[in-house]
């Protein structure tokens, strides 16, 4: 069986020095892509480093996360959309990531809808899908999507409200879910709601899980075997089955083919 991590934060401070751990432990686990999502300029960058270093396995997501709206730094804005449009093209730039709105940052809200707002733009622009932070605003994002012309839209971590999951759907968006499904109640229902063509699997590393299986280990694509796993009980299906879906589901929300691991 292959695994997808389709939501990893490679070029993330905690990771620095770990990477190439993590790549040999994705070899091993035959997890066969991660997809590195960026929150600024900087992991911007270095995400495009890693991803030519291991251009086989790692692909890349830009874009400035609304958590890092409040301290950008000048023309910082302006810098990542001019290295997304030089780099746009390139086969391991996959999406515009991570982005989106957090309602724990309601004080800096006009700034946030006006960095998401240039990051949609741009993903119309170049016609790639987005990835989606949408703490305590999924209902607000899922219904302001619709006014942009988007190839494709995946939603990070989906936990709630059921009824924007439900609209969503409706819609074609994607949901990822990651560790959390082996564990929490919410998480699982969400994935019963989720047809499996509308789900891929993500760490979301380095968030730390603190519940077993993965007691505060720090977060590997290795984990996605067990996420896996945990999609087949709830959907009371092969794991083998759901493995190979969420490989399908991958290649064809980003538009592409996966190399095979050497």
């Amino acid at each position: 069986m292959q695994f997808i991590d389709a939501h990893i934060h490679l070029s993330d401070k905690e990771y620095r020095g770990y990477v190439d751990e993590l790549v040999n432990n994705a070899k091993t686990a035959n997890v066969v892509a991660l997809v590195s999502n960026a929150m600024d300029f900087e992991s911007s960058t270095e995400a495009l480093l890693l991803a030519e270093k291991h251009p086989e396995l790692i692909y890349v997501a830009l874009g400035i996360h609304p958590w890092n709206v409040n301290v950008l730094k000048p023309n910082e804005l302006e810098e990542t959309l001019s290295l997304i449009e030089k780099h746009h093209h390139r086969r391991s730039v996959v999406a515009i990531g991570e982005i989106g709105l957090d309602c724990k940052y309601e004080v800096v809200w006009e700034k946030q809808l006006a960095v998401f707002d240039k990051m949609l733009q741009t993903a119309e622009k170049f016609s790639l899908p987005v990835i989606i932070h949408s703490r305590g605003t999924t209902e607000f994002i899922v219904d302001m999507l619709p006014s942009y012309n988007l190839k494709r839209v995946l939603l990070h971590w989906f936990s709630h409200p059921l009824s924007a999951l439900q609209k969503a759907i409706d819609y074609g968006y994607y949901i990822t879910e990651g560790p959390p499904v082996v564990y929490s109640n919410g998480i699982r229902e969400v994935v019963m709601q989720t047809p499996l063509t509308n789900l891929l699997t993500e760490t979301d590393g380095p968030v730390l899980f603190r519940k077993p299986p993965f007691n505060s280990q720090m977060t590997k694509p290795s984990f996605i075997k067990e996420v896996v796993q945990a999609i087949a009980d709830i959907k009371k299906t092969d794991v083998e089955e759901v493995a190979n879906q969420i490989v399908q589901n991958f290649e064809t929300f980003f538009n592409l083919k996966i190399s095979k691991v050497k």
